[in-house]
Formats: structure tokens, C-alpha cells, sequence
């Protein structure tokens, strides 16, 4: 059992003495209720069922209702709170997009205060604007272009925005029945490395543990990951974490204020006083982190803090990795990893120490050229100690959509089935059987492929389903240019996106969608712990002639392909046939109410060491320091997120860190070296672009700098990714000064 969290008030936790944390930078979280009040006050009974009964479509944590399965009280964040405004909106007024000159001078911001999308519309080559049209006659355009063109030639992109397992499925399905595996979704830009490293190490491509592991266990550490701006709600369990006495350790790039202190509203005591989380930052170089835990590792070989009993009957390599770490100096070590012998060896002591551990890790760790590397190397560590498989221990990639874990377990996926199988023409052969039309054998574009194969002029279909290619992918030129060069792009969202607005090659067809909390017969998401969860049609006005996605799917496969009687009745047929298809799934097909939910595989992936891996055993790999070459007076830059969800950009300045979104985060000795200050606008450059912001002294190492993301794509290389595919959001680049503005 793992040790519960003291009622008593703890002072020596507090953040500080000052009531309410008068002066010191934090959200207004109270604020964000009344100010998610005002923006549904003409729906308020429908945002209060939204609350009170929906699964939340913000980050994958599944609260559902205002309730979850990790700690007891009343559970809402500013992120859903935020979303609250696109699920209650009224629609916009068509005549808007009868002449989108002006629409294209706007930000994504305010395209999407517009309002919601209401009826199909199409806009061809040469026209100012869109007209409104049929469903019929949006289905017949894309249907037919379809039929005329190869299906090699046709890709498919589903977002993470809210989307649902039963979307997932049906989509993929009807995609090859169409003939092609070009179908893709958000996860390949996000956590695909994660799963990659997880598959191969253990033999389980998920979260190996559950939230509740997080609050008693001895060490909780966080690598690359912000939990407090991107999973608002785990503040909480932070909270109550450091109440069973858990450590909370960070390894990062920037000492991120929200991971060192934060007033939780909802518990009297942080929101009153404040709590401080992290006990230790470890800072590293961008890209530092795989240096930085080989040198823990070297660390805890050395002083015998390892667990042999566990590695020599659990695991396999483990005197290759450490014959590797012996050829590895500290002084290499050190530069690569930004930090110092010392801290390596605190470290290693903290988890030497520990019998219980956690690590959990985002985006920092998968968005490199070597995310699969940095994964595993976290892997690594975990297995020196056996910190898998067992209660208050795990392996967790958190992650940042709500709707995004199952995408790929529903076979969403360009390069695997539904169940994460391998695609190959034993596994197409038995999905031929069963959905009786013949499964393409071969793997399909990636997304960032996807929009290659556009600008090479391969592409004659591109059918987005929310997403913005514009804002997520680097070089943000060169993707424009090549969505104006496939001749049909089909956009299907609730809300305009700056993508809808590129010029058509020949037509741009919008679609207007549903939210989770509209489609009939209710829907199902998955958690970042493998919670699959039931979130009910909630009562309430639609939007014009807004369709579920999936509707749209199967009926334009029935148009492409006639002759297969693709069908489903409604979403309780759809998840009566995942539960067939994809075993782990198999109990879905009963959740009907609110409320139900079951977690696959249960707390604990691999439960007492039992790997699903072809020897059952855990593997360590062996895996060689890839160095970013750093010229004289250049620095590493990485992109962050600020007040915003994914590219969803919320407000211009960050209520955590007080950084604008114009703002260069860099370290006091480099400012001081350059003798800047806070407000100096400086302009950051390579040969891909050039990047116009304010000075922003923060805790970060020196060398390293950050800008937010998407405004810093403009910087980032399209050629460099990861094994999986991930952009590498990350990037070298000079820095010039200009004279002092103000910071505000």
C-alpha cells in the first residue's frame, strides 16, 4: 500500500506566507469560472451538462464530469474552462466567407471567435470566397475526385481536437476501404517515439502505470514535461502527492515556475498559501537529457545502487549498456548534457535511494531528431531499479489531447492496424477476412509526408479533420505551399482555421463538425492511463448541419465503394466492433452511461515483471550521443507552450511565467554577456528564417534559449525528424540586439 496523504495543513510545503500569493505570478483560476460564466451565459444550462456529465476534451487526463478516478473533490481547469467557449458557441454567418480577404489578415484566435462552422461549404480556383452547398453535393465533389484519381495519391489527417475512439475507428476503416494506409493523426507529432521505445524496451507501447501511483510513491520525476500548464488538473495530485510524501524532482530546460510552486483553488490550503512541488531542478542543455541520465546510470553502476537481482533475471543487455557508459568520460558527459558530475550523482542518489519511482515525460524528451533515443534512455534508468510493473512505480508519456492515446490503438495510424499491429500482408489478410474488402498490405504517409507528397505535387486529395497544418508544422512557408498545390483539400472542424484560407488549387471543400457532447448514441475516449471512458450526448441546440465525423466517413466510403456495404447503425455498433478488432479494447461495447469506464490491461502494464516482449524480459539499449554542432556565438533553441492548448493560442501573455508570447527566454550570464535586458527586442536567425522578440531573463541554462511554438516554427528545419516522424522542434541560431522596448 502506497502511503495516503496527511490531512493536516503541512506550512513546510506552503509556497508562501502571503495569503492568496498577493504579488507573486500565477492564473486567476477563479477568474477563468467567471470568465467561462460570461462567454456561455446565453447556454448556460447546456455548459453546466457539458461540465457536470461530459468526458473533458482538454488534456488526456479523463476527468469526467467534474469528477475522476485519482483523487476525491471537484476537478476543472482553466484549459477546459477555455474550450468551454468553441462547445457553446453560436454559428457564424456564412456571408463571412463569401469574400475571405479579410479573414486572411486575422488570427487563429479570432477566426475561431467567429463562431462555429454551420453548413458545407465550397470555394474553387479563382473565387473570392466559399458558397454554401449540400451535403450531397459536398460528398459527390469528393467522392468524385476520388474515383478519378489512384489511391496512392489521396491522404487522410485526423487531429487530436476532442476526437473520439468511435471517429478513430470508422475513419480509419472507411480510409481502407478506399484503398490506402495514408491515413495519420496527431500522435505521430507528439508521443509516437514514446510508444516506439515502450514497444521495443517493454513490449507494451502505453502508459505502463495509473495517476493514483503518482501520490505516495517515493520519487516522482518529470523530464521535459509541464504538467502544471499542460495538465492543469494534476496540480492536485501534486498536491496530494507531497502530502504522502512523495519527492518531486524535474529534469528541464527551464525551472518551470509551475512545476516548483502553484496554488491549487480548489484545496483550501494551496489556494490560501500556495505548495511547492518540485524539491529539485536538474537544468540541461536542449537535447542534454539522454547525456544526463547516462551519467546518472554511470552513477548508480558505480556506487552498486542498482537492483541486480531484478536485472539479471527481468533483463536482457545490461552489461552492453554498461560497457558502453564506461567508454563515456564525464567531461563529455558534462558538455553534452549541459549539467555536472555532481548533480548526476545527486541525482542517481535520489533514485538509488527510492523504491518506489515514477518518470513521466512530453514533449521536451519526444520532439527531437532522437525522441526514440531519449525515451529509451529514460527506460533505462527506470529498469536499474525494476520501477515497472509494481504499485508506485511506472513509465508514464502523459499526454496532451484528450482524445489522442486512442488514435492509434484504433489503427488511425499510417504505419500500424487497429491493436497496434504491425502493418504487413499476414495481418491486411486477416482484417480482409473479417471486414470483407481487401486492407492495402504496405504502410502509409505520415503526416509531415503528407504534406511532401503535396508539395511534390503527389497528393490530388487531402482530407484534414481539424488540425492546422499551418501552425503545428515547421517551416509554416513551405506548408502553405503545398496545400496550395493539391487540387482537393477538405476541411472538417467546428471552427475556421487559418489553413481553410489557403488559396484552392482547383477546390477547398469545409465541413462542418460536431463536438464530442453532440453525437448521438454518446462517445468514448482514452485516458493517458488507459482509461477508456463513456461521455454521453448531452441535450441540447446543434449548430446547423453539423455531422459527426464518422458519419461522414463511412458515407463517403459508401460513395467511393459501393459495392462494400460499409455501415454502422450508430456508435454502440462501432464500439461492439472495436471490441472484436482490437482485443485490449474488448469490454467497450458495455459502457453506455456516464460514468462507465474501464482501464485496459489494468493499473499496471507488465505486473510483476511479466514483459509481453518475445523472451519476456525487459530491454535495455545501447544508444550513441547525437550532438547538435553549436557555431561560436550561436545558441539552442527549443519551443514551448504558453497560455495556450497545443496551437490553440489562448492569450498573449503566459499568467504562470509572465513571458509574452513575442518573448526569448535566455539565461542572466548570457544576458549579461551581451549586456541585454529585460524588453531588449532582439532577432533570432538561420538559414531557414529569422524570429523578431523581446528579452526574457529566466532560469535556463546558459547557451539555451526558448521561443513558443508555433510563432518559432519559422525557425525550425522540415527535414529533420525522428525515426517515428516527429519534427524535431528544436533548432540552432544566432542572436543580434536591437535598442531597449518595453516588455510590455
Amino acid at each position: 500500500m502506497l502511503p495516503k496523504p496527511k490531512k493536516r495543513w503541512t506550512p513546510s510545503h506552503w509556497a508562501s506566507w502571503k495569503p492568496f500569493g498577493i504579488g507573486e505570478q500565477y492564473p486567476n483560476n477563479y477568474w477563468e469560472v467567471f470568465r467561462a460564466i460570461w462567454l456561455s451565459r446565453h447556454k448556460l444550462p447546456y455548459a453546466w451538462n457539458i461540465l457536470n456529465k461530459g468526458v473533458c476534451d482538454g488534456c488526456a487526463l479523463g476527468t469526467t464530469g467534474m469528477k475522476d478516478w485519482t483523487v476525491e473533490g471537484i476537478h476543472v481547469c482553466n484549459v477546459r474552462l477555455r474550450l468551454l467557449q468553441m462547445n457553446t458557441m453560436s454559428a457564424l454567418n456564412p456571408e463571412l466567407l463569401k469574400d475571405v480577404g479579410q479573414l486572411q489578415t486575422k488570427k487563429s484566435a479570432e477566426l475561431r471567435e467567429l463562431g462555429r462552422l454551420p453548413y458545407p461549404m465550397i470555394r474553387r480556383r479563382s473565387e473570392k470566397g466559399f458558397n454554401r452547398v449540400s451535403w450531397d453535393e459536398a460528398l459527390e465533389v469528393i467522392a468524385s475526385k476520388i474515383k478519378a484519381t489512384t489511391s496512392d495519391r489521396l491522404s487522410f489527417y485526423i487531429t487530436s481536437r476532442g476526437t473520439v475512439n468511435e471517429t478513430y475507428y470508422a475513419t480509419q476503416k472507411a480510409v481502407r476501404a478506399m484503398g490506402t494506409n495514408n491515413i495519420d493523426n496527431a500522435a505521430r507529432i507528439c508521443h509516437s517515439p514514446s510508444t516506439a521505445g515502450l514497444k521495443a524496451s517493454l513490449g507494451a507501447a502505453a502508459t505502463t502505470c495509473s495517476y493514483k501511483d503518482w501520490i505516495g510513491t517515493d520519487l516522482l520525476v518529470f523530464i521535459g514535461s509541464n504538467v502544471a500548464n499542460n495538465q492543469p488538473v494534476t496540480v492536485k495530485y501534486l498536491h496530494n502527492a507531497k502530502k504522502a510524501g512523495t519527492k518531486i524532482v524535474v529534469i528541464n530546460t527551464y525551472r518551470e515556475p509551475g512545476m516548483e510552486r502553484y496554488w491549487v483553488p480548489s484545496i483550501v490550503e494551496s489556494a490560501i498559501f500556495g505548495t511547492k512541488f518540485a524539491e529539485d531542478f536538474f537544468l540541461v542543455n536542449m537535447g542534454g537529457d539522454m547525456a544526463f541520465l547516462h551519467g546518472t546510470i554511470k552513477q548508480m553502476i558505480a556506487h552498486d545502487w542498482v537492483d541486480r537481482s531484478f536485472i539479471e533475471k527481468y533483463t536482457a543487455n545490461f552489461e552492453e549498456l554498461k560497457a558502453f557508459l564506461e567508454t563515456q568520460s564525464w567531461e563529455e558527459l558534462e558538455r553534452l548534457s549541459g549539467s555536472t558530475q555532481d548533480e548526476m550523482y545527486a541525482f542517481a542518489k535520489m533514485v538509488g535511494e527510492a523504491d518506489k519511482a515514477v518518470f513521466v515525460w512530453s514533449m521536451g524528451i519526444t520532439q527531437h531528431s532522437g525522441g526514440e533515443d531519449n525515451v529509451r534512455a529514460i527506460i533505462n534508468l527506470a529498469l536499474t531499479k525494476g520501477f515497472v510493473g509494481r504499485q508506485g512505480c511506472g513509465l508514464m508519456p502523459i499526454r496532451g489531447h484528450s482524445g489522442v492515446q486512442g488514435g492509434a490503438e484504433m489503427g488511425c495510424y499510417a504505419t500500424v492496424f487497429p491493436g497496434g499491429k504491425e502493418i504487413n500482408p499476414e495481418n491486411a489478410t486477416k482484417l480482409s477476412q473479417l471486414w470483407g474488402f481487401e486492407v492495402p498490405t504496405t504502410k502509409g504517409l505520415i503526416a509531415p509526408e503528407m504534406i511532401d507528397a503535396a508539395f511534390d505535387g503527389q497528393l490530388d486529395v487531402l482530407f484534414s479533420v481539424g488540425g492546422n497544418f499551418l501552425e503545428v508544422l515547421p517551416e509554416p512557408d513551405y506548408v502553405e505551399d503545398a496545400l496550395k498545390r493539391v487540387p482537393l483539400r477538405v476541411h472538417m472542424d467546428i471552427v475556421l482555421s487559418s489553413q481553410m484560407l489557403v488559396e484552392p488549387a482547383d477546390t477547398v471543400v469545409l465541413l462542418p463538425a460536431t463536438t464530442r457532447y453532440e453525437v448521438p448514441g454518446g462517445v468514448t475516449e482514452t485516458s493517458t492511463e488507459r482509461r477508456i471512458i463513456f461521455s454521453p450526448e448531452i441535450p441540447g441546440s446543434r449548430i446547423g448541419e453539423a455531422r459527426p465525423e464518422w458519419e461522414v466517413f463511412t458515407e463517403l466510403a459508401k460513395r467511393v465503394r459501393p459495392d462494400l456495404g460499409l455501415h454502422f447503425d450508430d456508435t454502440i455498433a462501432i464500439r461492439q466492433e472495436i471490441a472484436q478488432v482490437v482485443p485490449q479494447y474488448a469490454g467497450i461495447q458495455h459502457l453506455k452511461e456516464a460514468g462507465d469506464q474501464f482501464q485496459y490491461g489494468g493499473s499496471h502494464l507488465c505486473f510483476g515483471w511479466n514483459f509481453p516482449t518475445k523472451d519476456g524480459k525487459a530491454h535495455f539499449a545501447v544508444m550513441s550521443h547525437r550532438e547538435r554542432k553549436l557555431p561560436e556565438g550561436c545558441f539552442l533553441v527549443s519551443t514551448r507552450r504558453g497560455k495556450q492548448f497545443n496551437s490553440i493560442v489562448q492569450e498573449r501573455k503566459d499568467a504562470i511565467t509572465g513571458a509574452i508570447r513575442e518573448a526569448v527566454l535566455i539565461s542572466r550570464e548570457d544576458a549579461d554577456k551581451l549586456k541585454l535586458k529585460n524588453g531588449d527586442a532582439v532577432v533570432l536567425k538561420n538559414e531557414l528564417g529569422s524570429f523578431s522578440g523581446k528579452v526574457y531573463i529566466a532560469p535556463i541554462n546558459p547557451g539555451n534559449l526558448q521561443i513558443h511554438w508555433p510563432e518559432g516554427n519559422i525557425l525550425l528545419d522540415r527535414s529533420k525528424r525522428s525515426l517515428e516522424g516527429v519534427p524535431d522542434y528544436n533548432a540552432v541560431v544566432s542572436l543580434e540586439s536591437f535598442e531597449s522596448i518595453s516588455l510590455n
